[in-house]
């Protein structure tokens, strides 16, 4: 009842393959020992007994990738849940692969906007950037996600062309079935091609979808990438897919680490934000944008998953629960907030728009916090402060 099955006279497997087991169910080898072979199973072990036959299948787990995902909700392996019957015209691609490597790559020079005036002008996200949203729970992170993806969606519709175009993928991971529909509901509309992809492992899902999910979500933004077009990812969120990992890690007897998780889940995440890159025009010019949302507890950024986030990307979107109770929404705390990428992922217009803005929110801040003692400003002191109120 655990989601992880021992199977035993399996010696030649691969690490990574799928298995199918007598009742239907598929699963995952990943612990090949001297004796058995540790598998998550994906769907309801149950129906699994002891002394089942479990047959290979020979392939790495792979799913279906291309522009017939559009519109459409998948779960952990790409089997379509949203009741408009099977995949039309697809390719698969399987859902581990090596990052592109530094030669494929190019630096980040055309932007990704928003929409939203807080993270265009002072956190500037650029084409191929990996960029967490972080904050603690009902602060507005996700709808700084869904904001994104309706605004790229209306840039789309002005009729640019495909190698501007902009694809979304939304990998959901551990949320509620209701949140999940709300969603597809709000990003709906009448053109499919214009809808994300959306891979969903919900909370009532076994840990071993949850920890897959995101691995898809990338395959099916590799594929844009990969072929000369854009795409954007939205991860919310991966400190449920570490959560998942580590059920399923200390299920299969590998040794934990910090807080009982095991010692590669740096590398759960960091393999996963390597594949959001920038491509160099020799190998197509597409690119692929990360955006995770990251949970925090009481507004502890140095957690174990969001400082592991925090290294292996560019930079942060913060939001914070004060500014949201003060109406101030998106609740972004610009100066928390930062881009590694900066002004070169920006337009010229919006580069001198955004001229002097930020350090006078800074210069606000600062007075800000003497104001509170005494109301009695003088005029200097007033200027920065009512100026920052303004921008605020």
């Amino acid at each position: 009842g655990d989601g992880i099955a021992r199977v035993y006279g399996s010696n030649e497997i691969q690490a990574g393959e799928m298995v199918e087991f007598a009742s239907g169910v598929k699963g995952i080898a990943l612990n090949p020992e001297n004796e058995n072979v540790g598998i998550v199973v994906f769907g309801s072990d149950t129906a699994i007994k002891e002394g089942d036959l479990v047959k290979r299948t020979g392939s790495i787990v792979d799913v279906p990738v291309g522009k017939a995902m559009l519109g459409r909700v998948v779960d952990a392996l790409g089997v379509p849940i949203d009741g408009k019957g099977a995949l039309s015209d697809h390719e698969r691609r399987r859902v581990e692969v090596k990052a592109p490597g530094i030669i494929e790559r190019k630096s980040v020079h055309e932007p990704m906007q928003t929409g939203l005036k807080a993270v265009d002008s002072p956190v500037p996200i650029g084409r191929g950037q990996r960029e967490p949203i972080i904050g603690d729970r009902q602060t507005g992170k996700t709808a700084i996600a869904i904001d994104t993806i309706s605004n790229q969606k209306r840039m789309n519709s002005k009729g640019t062309s495909e190698s501007e175009k902009l694809y979304r993928v939304y990998v959901a991971i551990g949320q509620k079935r209701s949140t999940v529909a709300q969603l597809v509901q709000i990003l709906s509309g009448a053109d499919a091609s214009e809808y994300p992809i959306i891979v969903a492992a919900t909370a009532s899902d076994p840990a071993p979808p949850q920890f897959l999910a995101p691995y898809p979500g990338c395959a099916a933004g590799e594929y844009f990438r990969d072929n000369g077009m854009h795409a954007s990812i939205i991860y919310d969120d991966p400190s449920k897919q570490a959560v998942a990992y580590r059920q399923m890690s200390l299920l299969l007897r590998r040794p934990p680490g910090r807080e009982a998780s095991p010692g590669d889940v740096l590398y759960l995440h960091s393999r996963l934000s390597e594949r959001a890159a920038k491509r160099s025009d020799q190998t197509g010019a597409g690119s692929l944008t990360a955006l995770p949302v990251i949970e925090t507890q009481a507004g502890d950024v140095s957690a174990y998953i969001p400082t592991n986030v925090i290294s292996i990307t560019d930079g942060q979107i913060r939001s914070e629960t004060e500014l949201f109770y003060r109406g101030i929404r998106p609740a972004i705390n610009v100066g928390l907030s930062v881009s590694r990428v900066g002004s070169a992922a920006q337009l010229k217009a919006m580069r001198q728009v955004r001229g002097s803005s930020k350090p006078e929110l800074a210069q606000y801040r600062e007075v800000a916090a003497s104001a509170q003692f005494g109301s009695d400003l003088d005029a200097a002191t007033q200027a920065p402060f009512n100026r920052g109120a303004r921008l605020t």
